[in-house]
């Protein structure tokens, strides 16, 4: 069973501090700070790598639902928006929407949407974000 690792990096205080976010493979490096989290500056984080991990596991479940069933998709284009709630009782994820596109020939779209309300239960990120709403919106092209 694989083990992933990524890591991070903060130096100093939450707002005057910065840090950086990897992963072990080193092809993924990006700095964050205060300001790239709770306002629009420079850089990423936490949340923006979530839905990144969100979007990649969604994509893949659906195209394995689908491909169990006999289709087989073009392309499938997931967005995910996660909302960081900071007004409640400290900083959440209150909530992810999912956006999803898809092409896949020979298929109708109520079986698409079976198809694509499943992979959002069966997605490994989904499972492990199951205290936070999730909502998916899909779309068949």
């Amino acid at each position: 069973m694989p083990v992933r690792k990524s890591e991070a990096e903060w130096i100093g205080t939450i707002e005057n501090g910065k840090g950086t976010m990897r992963v072990s493979d080193g092809s993924y490096k990006e700095r964050y700070s205060h300001s790239s989290r709770f306002k629009d500056g420079m850089g990423s984080n936490p949340e923006e790598l979530i839905a990144a991990a969100h979007a990649g596991c969604y994509s893949m479940a659906l195209s394995d639902q689908l491909e169990k069933a006999n289709y087989m998709p073009q392309k499938i284009n997931t967005q995910a928006e996660v909302t960081f709630d900071t007004t409640g009782q400290g900083p959440s994820i209150s909530s992810i929407k999912l956006n999803c596109k898809a092409n896949v020939p020979g298929i109708n779209r109520d079986d698409f949407l079976r198809f694509a309300e499943a992979a959002k239960a069966d997605c490994p990120v989904s499972k492990a974000l199951t205290g936070t709403e999730i909502t998916l919106k899909a779309i068949l092209i």
